[in-house]
């Protein structure tokens, strides 16, 4: 079905699932290292192998970045509360059952705003959290052979326990009414501001690319508000921001043409895949599931302190909202122009070349130009181009002494990400400075007279203009390293033609 179409015809109804691994050192229920990338099967014990006689113990660190976090949140935080073991077999859990939280986690009842972009300026939703619970990640299961990476079709499955374990924080928003067209960009604004949220807090990298931080994304669609609720859809572990907003978007029109058909939609999880933008049948959850939840036994409740909770809540860092709004006021940015700062994900990199010097205006100039263009050939974000913003300043420091052109400038660029060094190694080794000279400007500048005679009579009789040709004529013989608006100056008081 065409957007305009599932847009105009039924109401959309959101809800999202965020998993965060946690940025511990070890694992949630045990003394496991939890670098990412090691060899599988590197980072395991008895414990978190299910081997018979091991026992858990609570990682401390994770407990309390889920406090953070749900305080973050506007969250209340448990008094009293316990983890439970969620049942069922896959080969990924070697327990046959997770450890989590159930009927009572540690976390309930916030929200979060976010802003999403329009024509008008940046417009403001409150997201509210049902819960954020505590739970072990599973292992990772590799299907090999077959066309679609999947289970189905498969020569065999490999799996790697290194992951079975790792600290995570599952945050559960209430469903998201009233969205509409917006639904999409909504979906896409909070998964950003949830990301930069556990990012400030320092409780987890998030790199949604490896994994760390992921996203289920909900969906069903009614006729109107005054309906009850559709059936939902679960599209499974979203990986990046651009893949929710995309999730989104065809789980609306793939279920407004079934609807529209007179068809059903049917409860289940859906794959999602990058390369189509489509998602496919997974399992079906018409049943409801029984995972006989009960009390872990062998781990105690947990009952945090209230003053505990509250030295927590006092130490908070800035959080991203916040400090958006600070940086905006000291920039002197409009709310569009913040908008296609934080679009680009340049925020940060810009903050920190203001720090070594930069003005803002001058930061913003090179991050959201030319450092930006480079970005999108390479497909990289900006903070993985390869070019540091101690480097971007001292470019912009070169430039404003004008020891550099712009055009210069922007070459020192391309041997710095070219491995020649720093901006100012890349200076000397390609013999890159202004030619500030008057002496040499102006002997470059008669050559070029000299040469167009009829360039010259052209500016005389009042075509300034054509003072483009003389210019580039001595940029031409000064390989690009004199000050233009110098030689045009020059240029004027030779032929005493008043600027």
């Amino acid at each position: 079905m065409a957007w305009e179409q599932a847009v105009s015809d039924f109401d959309p109804v959101l809800g999202l699932e965020v998993h965060v691994e946690l940025s511990t050192q070890t694992k949630m229920f045990c003394g496991c290292p939890t670098e990412f990338g090691a060899a599988p099967n590197t980072q395991t014990c008895p414990t978190c192998l299910a081997l018979p006689g091991a026992l858990p113990v609570v990682n401390a660190v994770a407990v309390e970045s889920a406090v953070r976090l749900g305080l973050a949140l506007n969250c209340s935080i448990a008094s009293w509360c316990r983890f439970a073991r969620k049942n069922y077999f896959y080969p990924d859990m070697p327990k046959n059952y997770q450890i989590s939280q159930y009927d009572e986690p540690i976390a309930f009842g916030g929200w979060l705003d976010v802003e999403v972009p329009t024509s008008t300026g940046g417009r403001i939703h409150r997201i509210e959290i049902e819960r954020a619970h505590m739970e072990e990640d599973t292992g990772k299961s590799s299907h090999v052979g077959g066309q679609t990476g999947r289970i189905h079709g498969a020569d065999y499955s490999l799996v790697d326990y290194n992951r079975a374990g790792i600290p995570l924080i599952e945050v559960v928003t209430k469903p998201i009414e009233g969205l509409g067209e917006m639904a999409p960009d909504v979906a896409r604004a909070f998964v950003a501001e949830l990301r930069a949220l556990v990012v400030s807090l320092g409780i987890s990298d998030a790199h949604m690319h490896q994994g760390s931080l992921r996203c289920d994304v909900n969906l069903s669609l009614r006729q109107s508000p005054s309906h009850d609720f559709g059936t939902r859809s679960e599209t499974k572990n979203v990986n990046s921001l651009r893949s929710v907003s995309r999730a989104v978007r065809y789980e609306m029109q793939r279920q407004g043409a079934r609807l529209k058909a007179g068809e059903r939609i049917v409860q289940e999880t859906r794959h999602w895949h990058e390369d189509t933008g489509i998602t496919t049948s997974g399992r079906s959850k018409e049943q409801a599931e029984d995972y006989r939840y009960f009390p872990e036994p062998d781990l105690v409740p947990l009952a945090p302190d209230a003053d505990w909770v509250e030295a927590l809540r006092a130490a908070l860092p800035e959080l991203p909202a916040a400090r958006r709004r600070r940086l905006a006021a000291q920039w002197g940015l409009s709310d569009l122009e913040l908008t296609a700062v934080l679009n680009a994900d340049a925020l940060d990199v810009i903050e920190a070349t203001v720090a070594d010097g930069a003005s803002p205006a001058s930061a913003r100039k090179w991050w959201l130009g030319e450092l930006a263009r480079l970005a999108n050939e390479r497909d990289v974000d900006l903070g993985h181009l390869g070019i540091f913003p101690a480097d971007v300043a001292r470019v912009i420091a070169l430039v404003d002494a004008g020891t550099l052109t712009d055009t210069m400038a922007r070459q020192v660029v391309d041997g710095v990400l070219a491995g020649e060094g720093s901006p100012d190694d890349v200076v000397a080794g390609r013999g890159l400075e202004v030619v500030g000279d008057d002496a040499t400007l102006q002997a470059a500048i008669d050559d070029a007279v000299a040469a167009n005679p009829d360039v010259v009579d052209k500016i005389r009789s009042g075509k300034v203009s054509a003072s483009g040709v003389i210019v580039g004529a001595v940029m031409k013989a000064t390989r690009g390293q004199a000050d233009a608006a110098r030689v045009r100056e020059l240029l004027m008081a030779r032929l005493e033609i008043s600027p």
